[in-house]
This record gives structure tokens, C-alpha cells and sequence, in this order.
């Protein structure tokens, strides 16, 4: 196994990869919805836009923007749906939004992250919902400071 992450630079020593810290978070969420759900679109698209190459190009734009749209303007999940429900119909889109091999989402420029999945482990289940806007917020700066966004 590497010691870091290819995508998002976290350190693996300690034997735990992204995927797995990505996985911890949907059980605390299962566990309780009503609480720790209420930041799941902002931890799947943190933890996505970490790790670009699950989009491709143009999934990993329209994540970009959902993340301006979370972080900046304070739209809902539920207003999201709403406007974007023809957008990313998957009987009308135009695009694809998960990456392939043969395509898939990257950055221009080098970004320097701030926080990752496993600063939320870290912080565990109690601090789960405050950590969670924290790492949708310091990626949005880390993009603006890297020009990507």
C-alpha cells in the first residue's frame, strides 16, 4: 500500500486510506440521520472534490459549483434538487458526471488542502457537523487561493 493518497495528499502510514474514512462516515451518518446526515451533501462532495478523478470533467465542474452554491450562497440541498432536477436527469444529461479511465476530473493547478477525511475521523462524531462545514469551507479557499475555482 502507498503511504499517501494520490489525489488529496493524505498521509496512509498509519494503514487507513480515504475510501475507508469516506466509509466511517456514512455508518456515523446512518446511525444518526436526523444529525450527522444533515451535512452528507457537503461530506460527499468535500471527500469528491478531493479526490477529482470520481467526476469527470464535467461532473467535477458542476461539483465546483454546487460547492460555491453550499458554501457561498447558502442554497439547500433541497433547492439544488429543485433547479438542477432536468440538469442531472440521467435519462436527459448530456454529460457524465462519474470519471472513467478515459476521462475523468483534475485540476489545473496544484492545490494545497487544508483539512481531509481523516481530520473528520479525527474529530470524531461529536464535532462531526462543525468539521464537516469547516473541510467544505477550506476546500473552497484552498481552490479559490489555487485559481481552480
Amino acid at each position: 500500500m502507498k503511504n499517501k493518497c494520490p489525489e488529496c495528499g493524505a498521509d496512509w502510514s498509519n494503514g487507513v486510506t480515504c475510501e475507508q474514512d469516506f466509509h466511517q462516515f456514512g455508518f456515523w451518518e446512518l446511525a444518526d440521520l436526523e444529525h450527522l446526515g444533515s451535512v452528507h451533501h457537503l461530506m460527499v462532495l468535500s471527500y469528491h472534490l478531493q479526490h477529482p478523478s470520481l467526476y469527470s470533467p464535467e461532473g467535477l465542474a458542476h461539483a465546483q459549483t454546487l460547492l460555491v452554491d453550499f458554501v457561498v450562497r447558502g442554497v439547500t440541498p433541497q433547492q439544488v434538487r429543485q433547479r438542477d432536477r432536468a440538469k442531472v436527469d440521467s435519462g436527459k444529461r448530456k454529460f457524465k458526471i462519474t470519471g472513467t479511465p478515459e476521462s475523468y476530473g483534475a485540476y489545473q493547478h496544484p492545490v494545497d488542502w487544508t483539512m481531509r477525511a481523516a481530520d473528520m475521523v479525527a474529530g470524531g462524531t461529536e464535532h462531526y457537523v462543525e468539521n464537516v462545514r469547516a473541510w467544505a469551507q477550506s476546500i473552497y479557499e484552498a481552490l479559490k487561493a489555487s485559481g481552480n475555482l
